[in-house]
């Protein structure tokens, strides 16, 4: 029996099987494990401060009204609980616009942002989030009249999470 030819466009030969095959064989062999690679996750507690900078300019951050409620020691950082309560009475005068969560060796510092308004009636929020290594946890508070207000919790970690692959 003759090699069957898997046709090309105008009129070219083609690629028999087989050759795609080899080729297909050949990539999974070898050309494909250095293009994936674990590393651990990059960020910096400097990146973090950038982080922060960029969102606060040149406003004072000011401690208290936010309470960050998440467990100093954690088992597994793959899922940690993480809770963030503003001191506000959420009125139209005087609410909470938004809140963010920064973290400091996670491949990304930005954990989550929130906007809030009046109409939330309590400035609350939680969520899970996946921690690298031990770290600084910090969360900001953005209300309406301008200022900044923030907590900030050290958490330490047994097995860290945030693995990328590189690709």
């Amino acid at each position: 029996m003759g090699e069957r030819k898997i046709s090309g466009q105008h009129g070219n030969k083609g690629t028999t099987r087989r050759d795609a095959l080899k080729i297909a064989g050949a990539l999974a062999a070898g050309a494909v494990v250095p293009l994936i690679a674990i590393r651990p996750a990059t960020a910096t507690p400097a990146e973090m401060q950038a982080a922060i900078a960029k969102l606060i300019g040149d406003a004072k951050l000011n401690t208290g009204r936010v309470k960050l409620e998440i467990p100093p020691l954690v088992e597994n950082g793959n899922t940690v609980p993480c809770a963030v309560t503003v001191d506000s009475p959420m009125t139209p005068a005087d609410h909470v616009r938004a809140i963010h969560v920064f973290n400091e060796k996670n491949p990304q510092p930005n954990v989550i942002s929130a906007q809030l308004g009046p109409r939330a009636g309590k400035a609350i929020i939680s969520t899970r989030m996946r921690l690298s290594d031990t770290q600084t946890v910090v969360a900001i508070a953005e209300m309406s009249d301008g200022s900044f207000w923030s907590d900030r919790v050290a958490v330490f970690i047994t097995l860290g999470a945030c693995l990328e692959d590189l690709i």
